[in-house]
């Protein structure tokens, strides 16, 4: 997911010209656990290396995620170099989860049944202990978003960081809202196509630091940014040069945008 920073008023024209920079790499190692910022990462077909590539289930197999047990967000992972992951959490003692061995077990990712290999008891106890029973945005848009909470009823909740929304890859210098329009771009010497917009949902709504659930940004964006019954910020990427490498402080060039008049590609 790709978000956009800084920006002139929402939905205003800007020049090809216009000079735009990543300037912000994160990689979300379990899905609904905190991020981790990265000066740089590798990209894979299915997105950043090491991103989202481990998950929580339950019993039957159905993903679980920080809209229903807020506390995930508080759950900090670190990938080890053998493949495994380490777990901190509050009032928790760390946890070394070894790359499980292929063991397939049945999993279901929104709608779509997978197999996935099982991490082992003792990681499935300490979630379960510290749980208590999931790629491009921009700085603009962030901005923008922003400044409509600060004059909107619930400003007390503003302002409001990137975190919130979870992005893989944060550009700067271009006009709130303007990654509407994008279809495809180039960061550093990746390829990306931008085929959907993303649509929001209550996990933006905690707290990233202290897993509290208010109202915004959903409040907002449903005021501003609602189409379709749904709420928009950020766009979908799909790479297209797998194994090229992203920084911070990258250029980022578009390579072909549409007029952003009516929201992102839904």
């Amino acid at each position: 997911m790709i978000t956009v920073g800084r920006a002139v008023a929402a939905g205003a024209a800007y020049s090809a010209l216009v000079s735009l920079m990543l300037s912000g790499v994160s990689r979300y190692a379990i899905k609904s656990c905190r991020g981790e910022p990265l000066p740089s990462a590798v990209v894979k077909p299915w997105g950043l290396a090491g991103d989202r590539r481990w998950m929580v289930v339950d019993e039957a197999g159905d993903p679980v995620t920080a809209r229903t047990f807020p506390r995930m967000i508080l759950i900090r992972p670190e990938l080890l170099p053998d493949g495994g992951v380490r777990v901190t959490a509050p009032g928790q003692p760390a946890l070394a989860i070894a790359r499980p061995d292929p063991a397939p077990v049945p999993v279901c990712v929104w709608g779509s049944e997978l197999l996935a290999d099982f991490g082992g008891e003792a990681a499935a106890c300490w979630f379960t202990a510290a749980i208590g029973t999931r790629l491009l945005t921009s700085e603009g848009s962030l901005a923008a978003l922003n400044d409509l909470i600060a004059g909107g009823p619930l400003a007390a909740e503003g302002p409001l960081p990137m975190t919130r929304f979870r992005p893989s890859v944060v550009v700067a210098g271009a006009p709130a809202w303007a990654e509407d329009g994008w279809r495809r771009l180039r960061i550093g010497a990746a390829s990306f196509r931008a085929v959907k917009g993303c649509d929001r949902c209550v996990l933006t709504m905690v707290d990233p630091q202290t897993a509290a659930r208010g109202k915004e940004p959903i409040a907002t964006l449903a005021r501003h940014r609602r189409w379709d019954g749904k709420t928009w910020f950020g766009m979908n990427l799909i790479p297209d040069t797998p194994g090229a490498i992203i920084s911070v402080g990258d250029d980022v060039d578009l390579l072909e945008q549409v007029p952003a008049n009516d929201g992102p590609p839904r």
